[in-house]
């Protein structure tokens, strides 16, 4: 732990200009990035009492070892900098807006000749129209399964699009009549594109505009007696009806704003922000975040528009705050740089918008309230175990970060091996790695062997990463791969894997790290150079975090390995195909996903398939199939029974 007194910079050389500043360790790796109106008064803050620091702000200070600064002109590109620091060196002690959850929205392709509606994850692409996000996949699915007796459009996939088209006959959404099949010509590319457009339209908030369009169709159905398309369009108009009540109006018609607040304690605080698209709640999203400083509301905000917006989130034209951030006017220029047009930044007072707002704090509140309780109860329970692997195995400190090492194979081939990465009991799936292993002359190698190769290969490159730190001209940025050591190593295995692990790190030097073996017989826990193992109790914490971790590390290996045999298998099986080469093999996999879909496609599945033409696509299913009837056993057409070939 730092003494923050033997890096603090003199009062005289920190400029009283607008600036961004870094801490870093002493490795050189940025901890903290700040961004300030004046430097001189922000850093001299940090560097008071200790004591009178806020605890997450007393942590960082003594974690760090240096600090430096960047003078820039005006608010604005300060907070450019900040966020382009925070994006690339990725500090651990700065708030960070994110959860562990993928939040899906309701996407419309629009850039297809028949548009498709679907749920959509992830980052978004172009020429596709998106509503959302939303909570759970669910909602959508309810929303759509409503909507698409008024809108038939296509939800269905290009594969099966396909599919239909070659038989000539639609889905089952097809014949219910939720789907206007276009598949098969029921309707032109300029038709289905109508549907879509009007189902666009709704969602956009142009709801009135609609239930009004089909009640006088309705009205006019009954005027002409034509009593059964009266009756259709009545049934359109209550699930449109049940589609709005949904997703209640809660702003005049075409407001376009997100709302947001939080609910905060000392160390950490909860944010809630509310879509709101046309008029209706389009979605909702939550965070949970530790608070690095003694920070209030205004500051929160700032942070919470710095970096989920410039993180790639469409920008609303309005967004409601419960207080105003310290650098209104700076936000706002920015915000309107990003979404290229004037964006309103402000407090709502009265109204309906204020009634939101209380909605948007309760539901901060409870959110907050939720996760306390499930942090005390998880984080007692995380302590607990901790304790008990310290004590099980007298080890010198809690094992804070566990590594834990598995090997996959079938027969000794396509041999893998996985490393996962748990800090404080929980996983960090970002430290995860994978490792081939090349294994013997034969390509056959045993679980000790790979062991021993996977253990050198990881500390052997920890080492380097040392070494790489200390030269003068060393590159500063983030964290590399293997830049932290464990607490504690976990091999799956017993006794023979912990002794291949054990000579692997003597040779390098090793002596910090603790090792232990988790057998899946008993569960019992084997350490270097023991003659017996040591039993936990069942009921312990302690085994129970050993086998959490050591179960993720082995479907960690086993995902990897099933990967590589669905590869080395599809590469087998089109060895000699002519014009068939790395990358169009690369290709097929990435296309169709398994070796099983690919020898179940057509000769046109293959040819959609983006750089293989008409003649590659049939040499492709011909060797599929070849290679399908040699591997498949013959039967006896009258018995059923499997006949041997003979030698």
């Amino acid at each position: 732990m730092a003494d923050p007194s033997t890096y603090r910079p003199a009062a005289g050389t920190i400029p009283d200009r607008p600036g961004v500043y870094r801490f870093r360790d002493d490795r050189q790796r940025v901890i903290y990035v700040g961004k300030a109106k004046a430097l001189r008064s922000r850093l001299s803050s940090y560097f008071q009492d200790i004591g009178a620091l806020h605890p997450r702000t007393r942590q960082m200070v003594t974690s760090a070892a240096s600090v430096d600064w960047t003078v820039v002109s005006t608010e604005v590109e300060a907070l450019q900098l900040e966020y382009s620091w925070i994006k690339e060196y990725d500090p651990r002690f700065n708030v960070r807006y994110r959860d562990d959850k993928s939040y899906p929205s309701l996407a419309v392709t629009l850039f297809e000749e028949y548009p498709r509606l679907q749920v959509m994850r992830g980052p978004k692409k172009k020429g596709v129209r998106y509503f959302g996000p939303y909570a759970h996949a669910w909602a959508i699915r309810e929303t759509l399964d409503l909507l698409l007796r008024v809108f038939p459009a296509r939800t269905c996939s290009s594969g099966v699009f396909k599919r239909a088209a070659q038989v000539g006959r639609p889905c089952l959404l097809g014949y219910i009549g939720k789907c206007s099949a276009p598949c098969v010509g029921r309707v032109s590319a300029e038709e289905h594109r109508d549907i879509v457009d009007d189902f666009v339209d709704f969602m956009s908030g142009r709801t009135d505009q609609m239930v009004r369009k089909l009640e006088a169709e309705m009205r006019a159905a009954a005027s002409d007696e034509e009593f059964e398309r009266a009756a259709r369009l009545r049934d359109d108009v209550g699930a449109l009806r049940r589609a709005m009540e949904k997703q209640a109006v809660v702003l005049g018609d075409g407001t376009d704003a997100d709302v947001i607040a939080f609910a905060q304690d000392e160390l950490e605080a909860a944010v809630q922000v509310f879509h709101v698209r046309g008029g209706r709640v389009r979605g909702q999203r939550g965070w949970v975040v530790d608070k690095v400083e003694d920070v209030g509301t205004p500051e929160l905000v700032e942070q919470f528009l710095l970096q989920v917006y410039g993180a790639g989130e469409d920008v609303p034209r309005e967004v409601l705050v419960p207080e105003q951030p310290p650098d209104t006017d700076a936000l706002v220029e920015w915000l309107g740089v990003l979404r290229g047009s004037r964006v309103s930044l402000r407090v709502p007072q009265r109204g309906d918008k204020r009634a939101l707002m209380e909605t948007v704090e309760r539901n901060a509140k409870e959110g907050f309230t939720q996760h306390r309780l499930k942090r005390a109860s998880d984080l007692t329970a995380r302590s607990l175990a901790l304790a008990e692997i310290q004590e099980a195995l007298e080890l010198p400190d809690a094992p804070l970060r566990i590594e834990c090492i598995d090997v996959s194979h079938v027969q000794g081939t396509n041999v893998v091996a996985s490393m996962v990465v748990f800090e404080d009991g929980l996983p960090r799936r970002s430290e995860y790695r994978r490792f081939s292993i090349v294994g013997g002359p034969d390509g056959q190698t045993d679980d000790t062997a790979s062991i021993h190769e996977v253990v050198r290969r990881r500390f052997a490159r920890y080492l380097e990463e040392q070494l790489r730190e200390q030269e003068p001209d060393a590159e500063v940025g983030r964290p590399r791969k293997f830049a932290y050591p464990p607490n504690l190593l976990v091999v799956d295995g017993g006794a023979p894997q912990v002794a291949a692990a054990s000579r692997a790190l003597d040779e390098l030097g090793i002596d910090d790290v603790s090792l232990v073996g988790l057998a899946k017989r008993l569960e019992e826990v084997w350490l270097p150079g023991q003659n017996h193992p040591v039993i936990l109790p069942r009921s312990s914490e302690g085994l129970y975090l050993l086998q959490r971790v050591r179960d993720e590390a082995h479907r960690f290996a086993i995902t990897y390995h099933r990967q590589r045999r669905s590869k080395s298998m599809t590469e087998s099986l089109l060895d000699g195909v002519p014009g068939l080469g790395d990358t169009r093999r690369k290709a097929l996999l990435t296309s169709f996903g398994s070796l099983k879909r690919l020898q179940a496609a057509t000769i046109d599945d293959v040819q959609a398939v983006p750089g293989i033409g008409r003649r590659t696509a049939e040499s492709i299913v011909a060797a599929l199939h070849r290679n399908e009837a040699v591997n498949s056993p013959a039967v006896n057409p009258v018995t059923g029974e499997i006949v041997e070939a003979e030698a």
